[in-house]
């Protein structure tokens, strides 16, 4: 089974990645790598608990990753 993740990496270095058709999964690692095994470990448990709760497993869908300009307001004291 093939499950789409986002990956962030941190200001300290680290890597944070999220599943986002698991809603909550989610894990990190000091490096790529880790942080890959890590999340596919807790997709993993995610999935056999909700097959343990008779619960359907979400459609994966990959995600469309853009961005977005916001203007910041300078707030006056």
């Amino acid at each position: 089974m093939r499950v789409p993740v986002v990956v962030y990496r941190e200001a300290n270095g680290s890597y944070s990645v999220l599943c986002p058709s698991l809603p909550g999964c989610h894990s990190q690692g000091d490096t790529l790598e880790e942080a890959l095994a890590n999340v596919k470990e807790a997709i993993a448990l995610y999935l056999e608990v909700l097959e343990e709760d008779g619960l359907p497993i979400p459609e994966a869908s990959e995600p469309l990753l853009t961005s977005v300009e916001v203007e910041r307001r300078v707030q006056v004291s």
